[in-house]
């Protein structure tokens, strides 16, 4: 049963200082990038006032934000991390480390352009950019979402089964810097939701069962040159993890469902309008409350019209997808990242990869959009469903990856 909650008008960099304030966070390094600075601004308020036992660290780089949540996790505490774009970027060789290292850390990504030009505003070219460094990738639509799975996020990273780190992403401005009502749980009950950090035990010769942290008591190394001889099946333990990580995914959605009287799909998508769907279209981040409206309207006229919000995007969930649109004839896939020279941006190849093997396919078309931050307004979208009918109709896909909303 959902506990009672106060509600507060928080931007999405709040929302995200709120949960990890409420999370029994042991270790936060700060380093400030638009739109991501104002997480650390408003958490580093929460340790001056005392209102938490955080260990706060100012760095000199991303690289060293990082850098100093892995020497904290490695002992054992909860870490946490924010940044955004050119930051993750440079963070670029230490977000592998932590990955194989299995470090559970939480980083919000306040999803900006990468330069250059030079530009503040969103997409997501930063984090796609990390998808395939192991690390769990959460989009969130708006900021309750965003204050919700943070919180999640430790649950799900530290789960014995995963022991990943988890990237949440939020898009910069649209969320980052938007006041909305977020309703806040009690701190105890989010401290007793997420718990405290404990690392799990592994068997280790002449050892036995010891913690998997740096020990004087226990010693163990991490991070050593590991060539041919074992890299290969180290890397398929991460593999293995993320695939772990499914079911823990689902299990935390509904598990905070229990408290919150909130959840999010099943973890991996949300759909609305699929159950007799002709056409549909896939989203992710604060797009698919825009896209959702129009289907509504739509919808309300008698067309046959859906849309499927990708919420976790790594692990990738490909066989929930395929249920899902089975039955849709035509599916337009929106990215918010550039492909440079690919066939298609990274949702939709991933998208018509999972429907290659089925013996039903849909017809797929890839709408980029949004790039720096463009705006994807009600009218481009229903000119996203507009060209869908017409593929619908003529069962024809002319230009399977098409640029909507810019100049031409």
């Amino acid at each position: 049963m959902a506990v009672k909650q106060i509600v507060m008008g928080l931007n999405g960099d709040e929302a995200v200082a709120w949960a990890v304030k409420q999370s029994n966070v042991d270790f936060v390094a700060a380093y400030p990038i638009t739109p991501q600075t104002l997480i650390v601004e408003r958490f580093s308020e929460f340790v001056a006032n005392g209102e938490v036992k955080t260990e706060f660290v100012t760095v000199e780089s991303e690289h060293s934000a990082l850098s100093a949540c892995i020497g904290a996790a490695v002992v054992g505490a909860r870490a946490f991390t924010a940044t955004a774009a050119n930051g993750l970027a440079l963070m670029w060789e230490i977000v592998y480390i932590a990955s194989s290292l299995r470090l559970p850390i939480v980083m919000a990504i306040v999803n900006r352009a990468l330069s250059g030009p030079i530009c503040i505003h969103c997409d997501h070219g930063d984090s796609m950019g990390c998808r395939d460094s192991g690390w769990i990738q959460m989009y969130c639509e708006d900021s309750q979402e965003v204050y919700d799975t943070v919180i999640q996020a430790f649950r799900i990273g530290e789960h014995p089964d995963v022991q990943l780190p988890v990237m949440v992403m939020l898009d910069g401005f649209v969320l980052s810097h938007t006041l909305q009502n977020v309703s806040i749980l009690p701190d105890e009950v989010v401290s007793e939701f997420v718990g405290y950090r404990k690392p799990i035990e592994i068997e280790v010769p002449y050892l036995g069962k010891v913690p998997m942290i740096l020990d004087p008591d226990n010693p163990l190394t991490f991070g050593p040159l590991d060539l041919y001889d074992y890299y290969y099946e180290h890397k398929m333990q991460q593999h293995d993890a993320m695939e772990k990580a499914r079911p823990v995914i689902k299990q935390i959605n509904e598990e905070y469902y229990k408290i919150s009287g909130r959840k999010y799909g099943d973890g991996f998508i949300d759909c609305y309008g699929l159950e007799d769907a002709d056409i549909a279209t896939i989203v992710l981040g604060s797009t698919a409350g825009t896209v959702r409206s129009v289907v509504k309207k739509l919808r309300s006229k008698g067309l046959k019209v859906g849309v499927l919000r990708l919420r976790t995007f790594r692990p990738f969930p490909a066989k929930e997808i395929v249920e899902a649109l089975k039955d849709v004839k035509v599916i337009g896939v929106l990215d918010r990242c550039g492909p440079f020279g690919g066939f298609g941006a990274p949702v939709f190849l991933e998208t018509r990869a999972a429907f290659y093997d089925e013996t039903k396919r849909p017809l797929i078309v890839n709408y980029v959009y949004g790039l720096g931050g463009r705006d994807m307004h009600p009218a481009l979208i229903k000119e996203v469903y507009d060209d869908l009918f017409k593929i619908l109709e003529t069962k024809r896909i002319e230009k399977p990856v098409k640029f909507i909303g810019v100049r031409e």
